[in-house]
């Protein structure tokens, strides 16, 4: 049996579908009863957070347990202390942990990586066996410049000429799904897209598929502080977004790597095809929705 929390994420939602395409019998870890219904039906699903884990007689009946929190300044904590439930209710299942890319070098101080790096040492203090996904920078995070896009034709980012091998979250699911389903413990698997783009090619890209001409505007690191405070994006939130973008313009994140095409047998979603799926938010503004850059 398989848990998923933080099943109604931009990858624990994908990774319970594919699970359930898989008819690999799986549980999803959600907040609230209230989020159930959205999940496929062969799914079951408990209430649960990671600071109010289930008991140790329900986690005692998963042997794989997929282990992802959003990135927030409690994280660690968070991860921590679910990884201390699963360990105290005397069961060693096998967990995956979503990680992103950069957590294992230790060089790397861009604080949603080195969030990750910690829980890794304590994961490893544990001795469970352990499986990580380490993806590159997700597609998703383009969505946060949608408004940006459709109001002024521009992609504005403190990024330099660095290149990036945007990933898709759903290729991440379907490694996630691997994983779970027939991987081994010990890997690290650095998940990519097929391709390392500058800003300025996801800018001709998105012009192309949205047939309208649509920039890239390197910005200074100063504005894009204080276009994220204008935002409202919180403060550690935002100076984890310069760091990552000083991360990206330094060059550290234009690997491209094959491991969608040999885990799951097919080639990662190219940039223009996740561009098509996401057609209404690039052209449309939901009433409701982020208007945060970054």
């Amino acid at each position: 049996m398989i848990l998923v929390t933080e099943a109604t994420g931009p990858v624990g939602q994908r990774l319970v579908e594919e699970l359930s395409d898989a008819h690999a019998a799986t549980t999803a870890m959600v907040p609230v009863q209230a989020a159930a219904p959205d999940l496929p039906p062969a799914v079951g699903y408990v209430e649960a957070t990671l600071d109010d884990p289930p008991s140790a007689e329900v986690l005692r009946e998963f042997d794989r347990v997929f282990l992802t929190s959003p990135a927030r300044e409690e994280q660690v904590e968070l991860e921590v202390y679910f990884v201390d439930a699963l360990v105290a209710a005397g069961h060693r299942p096998h967990v995956v942990k979503l990680a992103a890319d950069g957590f294992q070098d230790p060089d790397c101080r861009v604080r949603f990586m080195r969030n990750h790096r910690q829980v890794a040492v304590h994961l490893e203090g544990t001795g469970l066996p352990v499986t990580y996904l380490a993806p590159g920078v997700y597609m998703e995070y383009l969505l946060a410049a949608t408004d940006a896009i459709r109001e002024q034709g521009l992609i504005p980012a403190p990024a330099g000429d660095g290149r990036v091998a945007f990933v898709a979250a759903s290729d991440v699911a379907a490694v996630g799904a691997s994983a779970l389903t027939s991987g081994d413990p010990g890997d690290i698997h650095v998940i990519t897209g097929p391709e390392a783009l500058g800003y300025a090619d996801v800018a001709a890209r998105v012009s192309a598929v949205f047939a309208r001409q649509v920039d890239y505007a390197d910005i200074p690191v100063d504005q894009a502080r204080w276009d994220m405070r204008e935002d409202g994006i919180p403060e550690w939130h935002a100076e984890g977004m310069i760091e990552l973008f000083g991360w990206i313009s330094a060059g550290a994140c234009d690997e491209v790597t094959d491991t969608v095409r040999t885990v799951v047998g097919e080639d990662p979603r190219p940039l223009e095809h996740w561009l098509n799926e996401h057609r209404e938010a690039f052209m449309f503004h939901a009433s409701g929705a982020s208007t945060q850059r970054f």
